[in-house]
C-alpha cells in the first residue's frame, strides 16, 4: 500500500540551490508501519550528459557519468548529496553522453564501476578502472540492498544497457536510448513503482530540423531514440498502470519541447486515470524534482 506526500525542499544558499525542486515523498507502508527510502533524482538527461542518482538505505549509486566531477558534485549537491558518499557508478553504454566524466570521476574517487567487457573495450578512452566490476544482460546482481538487473535495448553502441533497480518491494526502471521498445524492454518495465523513460524527439520537430538526412535516418530507426509519438502510443495501449510516478528522460534540446513531450504524454496517461502531477520531466540544465519511496 502506498501513501503519497509533497514536501518542499529548503534552500540550501548554495550556487545551485536555484536547481532545487520540489521534494516527492511517497512512503511504502509495510506490515507494521515500517517505511523504507529509495530516492531518485535524474541529475541531468540529453545529448550533453546523462546522470542519475539513486538511494536506498545502504547504497548510494550514479547511473552513467556523464558530467564533469565538479558539474557532478554540483548537481548533486543542489539535490542535498554528496559525491563523497557514492557507492559506485554503473554504466549503460559507451556514448560520450553518458561517460565522458567517468575518467575524472575515478581520478578522484575510488568508486566501485559497474560496466560491460563489450561497452568497456569500446570507450574512446579507456581509464583504468581500480574497482571494476562485470556487467552482462540479464544477469542481477546486488549492490547491498538494492538488486540490479541490465536487459538490453536497441541502440547504436556497442551493448546498451536498461535496468531495473528493485530494493524494499520498490521497483524503478530505468530505460533510455533505445529506437524500440521490444517485447522484453515492455515486460521488464512491467510492474514499475517509477519509470525513468525516453521521450526523445518531436517527429515532424525532427523532420524539419537542419540535421543532415542521415541523422535523422539514425534517430528515428530501431536503434535510435525513442519519439514522443512512440512514448504516447506505448501509455494509451501497453502501459500497465502500475507506476506512481513517471520521469520523461533524454528530451532533445534541437528536437523537441518539454511542452510537448509532457502533452503527448499527458493525452495518452489521463486515458488510463494516471495521476498527471506526477508525470515529471528531465532536464539538461539540472536535477529533476527527487522522487522518494
Amino acid at each position: 500500500m502506498f501513501q503519497a506526500s509533497y514536501l518542499t525542499c529548503r534552500s540550501n544558499n548554495s550556487p545551485l540551490s536555484t536547481l532545487h525542486s520540489s521534494l516527492f515523498t511517497l512512503h511504502l507502508v509495510k506490515p507494521g508501519g515500517a517505511t523504507v527510502a529509495v530516492t531518485v533524482s535524474v541529475l541531468g538527461s540529453g545529448s550533453s550528459g546523462n546522470c542519475t542518482f539513486i538511494a536506498t538505505e545502504r547504497v548510494k549509486l550514479l547511473l552513467d557519468a556523464g558530467f564533469s566531477r565538479a558539474q557532478t558534485a554540483k548537481r548533486l549537491l543542489a539535490i542535498g548529496e554528496s559525491l563523497d558518499d557514492i557507492d559506485a557508478l554503473v554504466i549503460s553504454h559507451e556514448h560520450t553522453d553518458h561517460v565522458k566524466g567517468l575518467a575524472g570521476l575515478l581520478k578522484a574517487c575510488d568508486i566501485r564501476t559497474f560496466i560491460g567487457d563489450v561497452t568497456y573495450e569500446a570507450l574512446s578512452l579507456k581509464p583504468e578502472l581500480k574497482r571494476r566490476e562485470y556487467l552482462r544482460a540479464g544477469t542481477s546482481f546486488q549492490l547491498g540492498d538494492l538488486k540490479i538487473t541490465p536487459f538490453p535495448v536497441s541502440h547504436d553502441a556497442a551493448d546498451p544497457l536498461a535496468f531495473n533497480l528493485e530494493a524494499e518491494g520498490v521497483k524503478i526502471s530505468h530505460v533510455t536510448d533505445l529506437g524500440v521498445l521490444t517485447e522484453l524492454v515492455r515486460h521488464r518495465m512491467a510492474g514499475s513503482d517509477l519509470l525513468v523513460l525516453e521521450s526523445n524527439h518531436d517527429l515532424e520537430m525532427l523532420r524539419l530540423s537542419p540535421y543532415p538526412w542521415a541523422v535523422k535516418q539514425r534517430i528515428m530507426s530501431r536503434h535510435g531514440h525513442l519519439s514522443n509519438e512512440s512514448v504516447g502510443k506505448f501509455f494509451e495501449e501497453d502501459f500497465d498502470g502500475r507506476a506512481a510516478f513517471i520521469l520523461l528522460a533524454h528530451l532533445s534540446e534541437n528536437n523537441n519541447h518539454p511542452d510537448i513531450a509532457r502533452m503527448v504524454a499527458r493525452k495518452a496517461l489521463e486515458k488510463r486515470g494516471f495521476d498527471l502531477d506526477n508525470l515529471l520531466l528531465a532536464s539538461q540544465s539540472g536535477p529533476s524534482r527527487v522522487v522518494r519511496f
